[in-house]
């Protein structure tokens, strides 16, 4: 192989690497706003769960508080009602009496066991309520905890997507004028994914097969892409030493 061919092949291994190390970089500045995202709509959820325990805890107490205040009211009713069994002149008025206190007795059983139910309930609910402020309590604490951590390194990750950036710009100099025009077009293509090393006639980047043909495209340092997936391809660092025999 020819020096440009040399220079270039080992050029677009740099420039590989580069956009590699950029691709992890922008992936890692770009994880930062998605857990933010996904941290905030955590709390939400939290939030909303501890705040509809809150008001069922709520609701339950003041239907429990009314049970209460009708059980008073009732018991209030019945002892009247003994009162005047107390007092009644007739049988039928005896026999009245008697039913309306046993009709009392029952609905006040009933109240007492929906009353004891619902402060049951109401135990279960209150305690689910701690849980929930307790889960939020710690999803806001290892909110604050990642999002400073993010924080911290967005201004060194874009410090480091900087430096790699003139460093490529600097790489992209070293290419043949037609074949760097050539590069920029698919950088802006495809980004990260511009470029695959072509190893054992195989593509790095899709695994399709790479023709001789092209391989002997690229010996001459012609700028050639991958048909299948539209990187820009070049031969592994040993690509030298490997067509010697041929060569010879």
């Amino acid at each position: 192989m020819t020096e440009q061919t040399n220079v270039v092949i080992g050029t677009l291994r740099t420039l590989h690497r580069i956009l590699q190390q950029l691709g992890d970089l922008k992936e890692r500045l770009g994880r930062g706003p998605r857990m933010a995202q996904a941290y905030q709509a955590n709390l939400v959820r939290l939030e909303a769960q501890a705040v509809a325990l809150h008001d069922q805890v709520k609701k339950l107490r003041v239907a429990t508080d009314a049970k209460q205040l009708q059980l008073s009211s009732n018991e209030s009713s019945l002892e009247k009602r003994r009162m005047q069994l107390r007092q009644a002149g007739t049988n039928r008025e005896f026999s009245a009496l008697k039913e309306e206190i046993a009709a009392g007795e029952m609905t006040n059983s009933v109240l007492e066991d929906e009353i004891i139910e619902a402060m049951d309930k109401l135990d279960k609910l209150q305690a689910q309520v701690k849980e929930a402020e307790a889960a939020l309590a710690r999803s806001k604490n290892q909110a604050d905890k990642s999002l400073a951590e993010i924080a911290q390194q967005k201004p060194l990750l874009e410090a480091d997507v900087r430096r790699l950036e003139q460093e490529h710009r600097q790489a992209e100099e070293e290419l043949p004028g037609d074949f760097r025009e050539h590069y920029r077009r698919v950088v802006r293509g495809k980004g990260v994914d511009a470029l695959a090393q072509v190893t054992d006639g195989v593509c790095g980047g899709c695994h399709h097969h790479t023709p001789v043909n092209v391989v002997a495209e690229l010996m001459l340092s012609h700028p050639v892409l991958c048909k299948s997936c539209g990187r820009m391809l070049y031969l592994p660092e040993d690509a030298q030493a490997e067509s010697r025999p041929a060569a010879e």
